[in-house]
């Protein structure tokens, strides 16, 4: 199963041009990346986790016994707690892997959502799912470590970041 979440329930989704590929598609998200997608659309932050690569140093200091971690600005707080979201549930039989790491997925036909699920309280969806989820007054620091390190990570709508 895949997921596309949204702030609107979406009947269908066609596929859409994209800078990223040659033609337009339906993006989705895998389960494992899913969390990296649960905060209001234009939210900016900070997600990372331990890959292969990952040096023990790297762990500790960024992830202690966290599996992963989703950074916010503080300042986004309100907005979150006030979001709902839709959870659509894809059918994979279309979509083609276009990161494994990013747990990106691209269909190049329309996709109809087998189930739509409403979340209502975006924090305690995050923490049920074993995410720390970290407020921080600006992510730019964290961001250039992180982006330094052996982690996995991906640094989303960070145009919205407060300025450096």
């Amino acid at each position: 199963m895949l997921f596309h979440v949204s702030e609107a329930e979406i009947g269908r989704f066609d596929p859409r041009p994209t800078a990223f590929t040659d033609e337009p598609v339906v993006w989705a998200i895998d389960g494992r990346r899913l969390h990296n997608y649960l905060l209001p659309r234009d939210c900016p932050r900070v997600t990372f986790y331990a890959g292969p690569g990952t040096t023990a140093d790297d762990a500790e200091r960024f992830l202690g016994t966290s599996p992963a971690v989703v950074a916010v600005e503080s300042a986004w707080l309100e907005r979150i707690r006030a979001c709902v979201l839709y959870c659509h549930h894809l059918p994979s039989r279309t979509f083609e892997c276009l990161d494994d790491g990013a747990g990106y997925f691209v269909s190049r036909d329309a996709v109809v959502p087998e189930q739509v699920e409403v979340i209502t309280d975006i924090i305690a969806e995050l923490l049920a799912r074993g995410v720390e989820l970290r407020f921080l007054p600006s992510l730019w620091h964290l961001h250039d470590s992180v982006a330094a390190s052996s982690l996995r990570f991906s640094m989303i709508r960070m145009r919205n970041a407060a300025p450096r």
